[in-house]
């Protein structure tokens, strides 16, 4: 039995192999099969809705494998920041007036500093 995958892939051995079957099959009447040729494989709807549906699987789950892994830089990329604003408070106070000037930025927002 084959798949789905090597039937398309293999369409030239399968008509050879169909012919040598229907060859040997109608040799008895006196036909000889010269030539078979797969031109179109037609898959019923339920199956090409299921394949749909497990590609559409796959490529969910592709995408939360790269987000997990932008997740994992991310961290690391903060981690290494940290440890930077650790040995350095200028650092530290730097990124704290940046994040200030990205508040103040927005529409209608209340800065409460603390002491």
């Amino acid at each position: 039995m084959r798949d789905l995958a090597q039937l398309l892939s293999d369409r030239e051995a399968i008509s050879h192999m169909m012919q040598t079957n229907l060859d040997v099959a109608t040799d008895p009447w006196g036909v000889e099969v010269e030539r078979v040729e797969i031109k179109d494989v037609r898959l019923p709807v339920q199956l090409q809705r299921a394949m749909a549906a497990e590609a559409e699987a796959d490529r969910e789950a592709r995408a939360k494998i790269i987000a997990a892994e932008g997740e994992i830089k991310a961290s690391k990329a903060l981690r290494e920041a940290s440890l930077v604003m650790i040995d350095n408070p200028t650092a530290l106070q730097l990124r704290y007036l940046q994040s200030l000037n990205t508040i103040s930025a927005e529409k209608n927002s209340t800065i409460i500093f603390p002491f």
